[in-house]
């Protein structure tokens, strides 16, 4: 990542939110880190979204739910596409204590409904929500942050009250997509930035939670796609990653297995050295000697 990007996500987490206009910063969405942050988009146009295992095809004004746990992509289909985006933090909302059952919601959920299709006096009423936040967020306002926490409540409130969209439809077979994105979520586990922020999802019933589906399907799934097992892709990851921290950190053997979820750091040893033969202090000892 480039300093000026690292910048900006900087700054966004410390805000813990930004909104603005797609057709006036057609790259934001593409500056921030995915994974920290909710998403709420008011767009009008022709796109194709894949979200979960499921897509929809979208010709018209519709409100889309990022979920930062839950992997998505898109598809601009048309030449000329607007709306608003707003990211949040979850420490941004937390302070309302409604946020956490508002999270909850299907807007949000795994197997909940991340689209809605808006109408035009819908469109417009929503619109003046978003350039009220666009408004606030370059105000000096000293309560602005408390002010547009509560229009991204009122977002969330008058979507729940909208019929969700039944467009969704299976473009691949049911396991092939349910492979791709628990690749791309577990992907999206990494790199591991601090020992402070240990890795999350360690194994394969933590995906199938994340992901609402039964562990057994998940790994036959997995196995009937990649000829492994979903255990075995996690494993092959956390060694990559693992191999590359002991290379390019001074972080120690113990930060190192608490980083990647390893309670203690003989745990951390005995697996390290069942999947590659060798123990992390090797690993370590010729950085050491080639450097």
């Amino acid at each position: 990542m480039s300093r000026s990007l690292s910048i900006y996500n900087n700054e966004l987490k410390l805000k813990g939110f930004n909104v603005f206009q797609i057709e006036d910063d057609r790259n934001a969405t593409r500056i921030y880190s995915r994974k920290d942050f909710y998403k709420i988009c008011l767009t009008t146009g022709k796109s194709k979204i894949h979200y979960s295992h499921r897509s929809y095809e979208a010709d018209g004004t519709i409100l889309f739910f990022g979920n930062p746990n839950v992997p998505y992509s898109w598809e601009t289909l048309s030449t000329k596409y607007v709306g608003y985006t707003v990211l949040f933090s979850e420490d941004f909302l937390m302070p309302s204590k409604h946020s956490e059952k508002l999270q909850k919601s299907l807007l949000f959920k795994m197997g909940g409904t991340p689209i809605l299709e808006i109408s035009e006096n819908q469109r417009q009423f929503l619109n003046s929500i978003f350039q009220k936040m666009i408004e606030e967020q370059q105000s000096e306002y000293e309560h602005k942050d408390e002010l547009i926490r509560n229009y991204i409540e009122l977002i969330l409130h008058e979507s729940l009250k909208l019929k969700p969209s039944e467009n969704f439809n299976q473009e691949k077979s049911g396991a092939e997509r349910l492979t791709t994105v628990f690749m791309e979520l577990l992907e999206r586990q990494f790199p591991v930035e601090s020992p402070e922020n240990p890795l999350q999802l360690r194994t394969a019933r933590d995906y199938a939670k994340t992901l609402s589906v039964h562990v057994n399907y998940l790994n036959r799934s997995v196995k009937n796609v990649t000829g492994k097992t979903t255990t075995t892709l996690i494993s092959e990851r956390i060694i990559n990653e693992a191999k590359a921290i002991l290379q390019h950190t001074n972080w120690n053997i113990s930060e190192i297995g608490y980083a990647l979820g390893f309670e203690y750091p003989t745990y951390f040893n005995n697996f390290f050295k069942k999947q590659t033969g060798t123990n992390p202090s090797a690993i370590r000892l010729e950085k050491v000697l080639n450097s």
